[in-house]
């Protein structure tokens, strides 16, 4: 298993182009960072047309690149009909007019990846529409297509009717969705004793990159919550052995502390 933080963000900018594309795999590559996946976050299923437009025309862009930049994987989650942040919960994210309005979207955009050679990666979190196993499940089952692919962070499964019982939770999420997965993440997940609303770090970057955690979940970095990443670390490997880790959600001075926390978890485990 390989322990890679390369996943680009490439939402900077709408001007995106071939010889930018270029300059930034090579310069990666130069420093020895080849790019595993380009962070394509962005809320799928905006209640304003004006702003999903926007979203998922940006969205379009960087797929249609994302060979030129090394890498077939893009990624976002499936976003919320909240109109005010892409993380919170909305009554419509778990309608079946919300689940379709959002299935014609992602059929959309891997149709897309279809014709530029990429593969379109959904990232499940619990406040989405795409939130659960089930409807994970539901998705691949719905669009059972090459180019979707899964970004697994077992963190966003949990709420505080299952986060209790986390062993048996990782082992249900890997038993459903292990064939789909082709990146992961490594960040961690905790419950509180209040509801704390929508927690973003303080850091100059969107909510998306600033989120740590909503309601009486808090989504830490990898070491500092309560998931057993001894399961996640031997599920993950049994089926995809080099797969590339992404650390998140964490601050660069603690960069050292996490990553060798991580390590220390795969070599423990003979990973």
């Amino acid at each position: 298993m390989t322990f890679k933080n390369t996943k680009l963000n490439a939402n900077y900018s709408n001007d995106i182009n071939a010889a930018k594309c270029k300059r930034i795999r090579d310069t990666f590559r130069r420093h020895n960072l080849p790019l595993c996946c380009i962070s394509g976050y962005t809320n799928l299923v905006h209640p304003d047309p004006g702003k999903r437009k926007a979203n998922l025309d940006m969205l379009k862009q960087i797929i249609r690149h994302a060979g030129e930049l090394g890498t077939p994987y893009v990624i976002s989650e499936t976003g919320t009909f909240d109109p005010d942040s892409d993380w919170v919960h909305h009554p419509k994210n778990k309608t079946e007019d919300g689940y379709e309005e959002c299935r014609d979207v992602v059929a959309d955009l891997v149709q897309c990846a279809r014709e530029h050679g990429a593969i379109f990666l959904i990232e499940t979190y619990v406040n989405n529409v795409v939130g659960s196993i089930e409807e994970t499940l539901r998705l691949f089952a719905d669009i059972d297509d090459p180019c979707l692919g899964l970004l697994m962070d077992p963190t966003n499964y949990f709420e505080t009717h299952n986060i209790d019982k986390m062993d048996q939770q990782l082992h249900a999420i890997f038993d459903a969705l292990s064939d789909r997965i082709k990146i992961a993440h490594a960040k961690d997940v905790k419950k509180v004793d209040h509801d704390q609303g929508v927690i973003l770090s303080y850091i100059d970057a969107g909510e998306g990159h600033a989120l740590r955690g909503v309601g009486m979940i808090e989504l830490p970095p990898p070491g500092l919550g309560s998931l057993n990443y001894d399961i996640y670390l031997q599920r993950l490997a049994k089926d995809h052995p080099n797969i590339p880790i992404i650390i998140e959600h964490l601050a660069e001075s603690d960069v050292p502390r996490a990553k060798a926390f991580i390590d220390g978890k795969l070599m423990a485990q003979g990973l």
